[in-house]
Order: C-alpha cells, then structure tokens, then sequence
C-alpha cells in the first residue's frame, strides 16, 4: 500500500529580552546554574507575576511577518503537568484565545512553491533544564537547573500540511530566517534558542482520515529534524505494512544513533487541564500601537529578495542566497553601493567570502575583509588593474593584513599586463613550447582555446589581460 506523510511542526523560539516574561531575572545564555530565579519564577507562595511588554511585541511581530490575524485581546492559562523542571507543577501558556491565528508562510522546495498554514501563535513561558550529563552526575542520577523557568517563548504551531521532510526543513528555515531578520530570536538550536517538536502520522493515499501521529523531540539542528522524520517514516512504514498499529506517543530523538527511542504516551490538551490563568488579566491590545508595531517592521527576506533582483539585477537564485541572512544581505548592499557590477559582487560575496565565514567560523560583519575593503578590490578588478585570478592573491592577502588593496597590488607586482607587445612575446613563448597542441587546435580542436589562455595566465602569473589574451590567441592561431 502507499502511504502519505502527514507532519505539522511546533516551534518554539526563545525571544530575546533581557528580562524574563513575568519576572525581572535575567535571560543570559550559559550563567552558572540556578543563579537567575527568583520567588516568582520559582513559583514561591504569595507572589505575582508581571507581563513584560516587549514579549508582546516580539509575538506580534512574528504575527505580521507569519500574515497571521492578531487579537486584540487573548487570554493567559495554566497549562498543568508534574515534571521535576517545573517547579510551580504548570507552565503559563495561552490556549483558546492566543496572541495570533490563522497565518501562513510560503516554502520553495525543489523549484516548486507551497503554501503551509500556521493554525496559531501563542506567547508561553519556558521551563527549567533536567541535566543527564554524565561528566556531572553519576548514572540514573538527575540534576536540575532552574535559570530557564520563566524565560519568554513564543510557539508557532503549523497545520499537517508538510508532505516530506524536504518540506519540514524548508519551513523551519523559513522560521528561523524571519525570527532573525525580526530580531526576536537568536535562531540558534544548539543553545536551545530555537526548538522545534515534530507531528508525523501516515495514511493511506486517498484517506482524508489522519492516521495516528507520534511526536518527535531533542531535535537540535535542522538536518536532525530532517533525520528524524526519515527515520520515523521508515518505523511506522514498517510497522502498518506488517499489520501492527501506531501508538500515539513521543519519541526522543537519538543523533548518535539516529534512532528514536519512546518517551511517553503523547499527552493531548485535555491532559494538561488547561483553565485562565487567575493572576493574569486579559491582554487588549490598541489598535494604535499594532500599526507602530506593523510600521516599524524591517524588510523581510522574500521582499528583500525580489527588491535584489529587480534593483541590482541579479539572478534570482543569488537574491535567495544573499537575503538567507541579514547579515549577508547587509554586507552585498555595503560592498555594491561602491561597485558598478552587481553580479561581480554577488559572486565574490557567495564564493570568496562565504569561503572565508566558513573557514573561520564568525559571523560575516565580523571578517577583516569589510564591505569597503572587498569593494576596493572589485573595483580593481573593473578597472582592470588586475585579473580575476590574481584578486584571489590579493584577497588572502588582505586577509593576513591591513594593507589596503593598491598596497597589496604593487607589493605583490599583480598589476594586470595589457600591454600588447608584451602579452604578445607570452603567447609567442607558450605556442613555441605546445607545437602538438597548436597542430590539433587547427585540425578542429577548438576547445584547446582554453588550454592556451590558461598556459599564458600561468607564464604571466596570473597578470595577462584574459580577454586580450583570448582575442591575440585567436588571431595567431588562424
């Protein structure tokens, strides 16, 4: 029989105040454990919580920029359930009335465009962190840390409408990408920043019915998700075409192993008895402040994207790959705004310099090679000063110094030779040495135009003018 995939994703994006949503603790990455609480993210007896305004804006934004509906008014809940991380026995969340419903994103996924609902976006607080560690603990032994209760989050929560886990990880790029431009989140999985759980279940192609789904969690890179919901397709595959039946539960993730191993019976919202939160009152948001919100959004990364195709003329393939990141998109517009070819530019910037991010592993504003150096360097390249291959030379260089570009050019002797006479005694040397290779390119073999060009650019070192050098070769060879 064939089977449909059926996966709706739930992510969670830690925002990144410097507060805590109903406390004043600080939200920092890595302190020493169980230092950033307080009685009221403790759950301490008497205490109140507080609403941090900004966690309210950051779920807006994430709204607009998912074309969800805002409410103007949503309710906070109780979400109860007994884990040794929450300390208060239940988690404030938000369940009928949410801060955002109804939105979409739009996914490219092998050329082909699709549309995958968002049912709602909710505003909750995060729990505590349980460390199995065994570097800390002793096996079976459990330590907790507390500093994460009551850090503010955001969960997205997507209809069933991914097919493939192509699709699931196309989404969740798409997510990731837009809680970065928006500046919301920090978008990293491996800190915990950003954490998504996967809903899988598979049908009978034709069945409108959805078949039993298993929840995927600790899925900490977007391959892993990918990884996991292959596996799980194989499993529960394996299982229904041998008669068996899917069980609703939820399913760790293993990236050692690449196995899922079962944690617990998937809980559904009924078990969480879910009833208002009584020390919260109702959120009424004013219409005023939602067009300030709506009116101060950045340029986001699909009309950033088609503003780069039609602005600077570049293919479309480049736009997606330049406005990925706002830090790349940011550090094109810097380096094209002094060059005259947009397309050079795009190709140094997607090959050159996402080499050199790569290889150091920083973040791209962070490179020695800054938008104004690179642009010098492209302008000498336009002007013709030197050739392609030796602004490679110069760029490793501008790497391992200060030097600006013309430095590096006249230090190094890369100024391009243009100069007929001389590019003229180069081919006549490197013709005079391939009498084989001159005798086939004029019985037919044309090809080994490029053979020629490349032995004189290896003779000049890198310095030969390649369009004259081509343009001389030709004529020589009749």
């Amino acid at each position: 029989m064939n089977y449909e995939v059926v996966i709706g994703l739930e992510v969670h994006a830690q925002l990144s105040t410097n507060s805590k949503i109903f406390c004043g603790c600080s939200t920092q990455f890595g302190a020493e454990p169980n230092s950033q609480v307080c009685p009221v993210c403790l759950g301490m007896p008497g205490v109140l919580p507080v609403l941090n305004k900004k966690v309210v804006e950051y779920a807006i934004k994430m709204g607009f920029a998912t074309n969800s509906q805002i409410n103007r008014i949503n309710t906070f809940a109780r979400k109860n359930y007994f884990y040794p991380d929450s300390p208060k026995a239940y988690q404030i969340s938000q369940f009928d009335e949410p801060i955002c419903e109804h939105g979409y994103l739009d996914i490219n996924v092998d050329g082909t465009e699709k549309r995958i609902g968002i049912t709602r976006i909710h505003m909750e607080e995060d729990a505590g962190k349980s460390v199995h560690d065994e570097s800390y603990v002793s096996k079976n032994e459990t330590l907790i840390d507390l500093n994460r209760c009551g850090t503010p989050l955001i969960e997205i929560v997507s209809e069933p409408d991914m097919r493939s886990p192509k699709e699931a990880a196309a989404y969740l790029t798409k997510i990731r990408q837009l809680v970065r431009y928006l500046g919301i989140c920090d978008g990293n999985m491996d800190e915990g920043s950003l954490r998504c759980d996967a809903n899988i279940s598979l049908r009978p192609v034709g069945q409108k019915e959805l078949g039993t789904k298993a929840e995927l969690k600790n899925m900490n890179s977007i391959r892993n998700v990918e990884r996991a919901l292959e596996y799980e397709i194989k499993r529960q595959k394996y299982i229904l075409e041998d008669g068996g039946t899917i069980l609703q539960e939820t399913l760790l993730w293993d990236p050692v192993k690449n196995v899922a191993k079962s944690m617990r019976g998937k809980e559904d919202s009924h078990d969480y008895r879910y009833f208002p939160d009584p020390d919260l009152v109702p959120v009424i948001i004013e219409q005023l402040w939602l067009d300030d919100i709506y009116q101060a959004l950045p340029e986001l990364p699909d009309a950033k994207s088609n503003r780069f195709v039609s602005q600077y003329k570049i293919p479309e393939y480049d736009a997606e790959v330049l406005t990925a990141s706002k830090e790349v998109a940011d550090y094109f517009e810097a380096t094209v705004k002094n060059v005259a070819n947009a397309k050079l530019a795009s190709n140094w910037i997607m090959g050159e310099v996402m080499r050199l991010v790569n290889q150091q592993k920083v973040e791209i504003g962070k490179l020695s090679v800054t938008p104004t150096r690179l642009s010098d360097l492209l302008k000498s390249i336009e002007e013709k000063t030197i050739s392609g291959s030796a602004a490679k030379t110069v760029f490793e260089k501008m790497v391992e110094s200060d030097l600006s570009v013309a430095q590096i050019i006249e230090q190094e002797g890369l100024s391009q030779i243009s100069d007929s006479s001389e590019l003229d005694k180069l081919i006549d040397q490197v013709l005079a040495e391939n009498p084989a290779q001159v005798e086939r390119y004029k019985n037919g073999e044309m090809k080994l135009i490029g053979f020629f060009v490349g032995s004189v650019m290896k003779a000049s070192k890198g310095k030969a003018d390649p369009r004259q050098t081509n343009e001389i070769l030709r004529k020589k060879l009749g």
